[in-house]
């Protein structure tokens, strides 16, 4: 091959590389339809994106559903309340009384705790209502609290008494050998979440 007609050749060659490298980078035109007319300038990286995006909102429903479930079926499977008979008996036989209220620190629109609360040596009852919740445990304490942090610094000298598993009312069994007279508060915790939801003090 002659050099004239390899320069040529070379030349061709460089300009059909720049107009596919060209036609490579360009938006692609789209029909009356909106759709691509040109289908190899489609991004590749789209597909990829959309399947991403499709995962993280269906992992963001799950979890949200599963936060949901956990507020939501300690409702469902929640035993009757007690009785206004069985919260009057109960009531009568208790030495002291306190009151639930909102309004306090770290009680909000989820966690708040309304009624009069009756302690005795046997049981530890509420007259009122709880907003349900999963996993609430009822707590004698030495003092007042009414944050997350001070229940937290003081818990481990608290005594746990038992389940709270009614919301609208409960009656709590004082478990055999706890003096209810070496504490002045009643405060009930989401266990799970680490969560107050009320206190009430019951003597000085």
């Amino acid at each position: 091959m002659a050099p004239g007609e390899a320069a040529a050749l070379a030349g061709i060659w460089r300009r059909a590389w720049a107009c596919c490298a060209a036609r490579s980078t360009a938006t692609p035109a789209r029909g009356g339809n909106g759709l691509n007319t040109i289908g190899a300038a489609v991004n590749p990286k789209a597909p990829w994106k959309k399947s991403l995006w499709l995962v993280l909102t269906h992992l963001l429903m799950l979890g949200a559903g599963f936060a949901g479930g956990l507020y939501v079926l300690p409702i469902l499977i929640a035993p009757p309340a007690p009785s206004i008979a069985a919260l009057d008996a109960a009531a009568s036989a208790a030495t002291f009384k306190g009151r639930f209220q909102r309004g306090l620190k770290d009680s909000d629109m989820l966690h708040w705790g309304e009624g009069e609360v009756s302690v005795g040596a046997r049981a530890i009852t509420l007259r009122g209502r709880l907003a349900p919740g999963p996993d609430y445990k009822l707590y004698l304490a030495p003092m007042f609290v009414e944050t997350e942090a001070e229940f937290l610094r003081l818990k481990p000298a608290m005594q746990r008494v038992g389940d709270v598993k009614t919301f609208d009312g409960f009656v709590v069994p004082v478990p055999e050998g706890v003096d209810i007279q070496r504490f002045n508060t009643v405060i009930v915790w989401c266990e799970t979440f680490g969560q107050f939801i009320s206190a009430a003090q019951y003597r000085p």
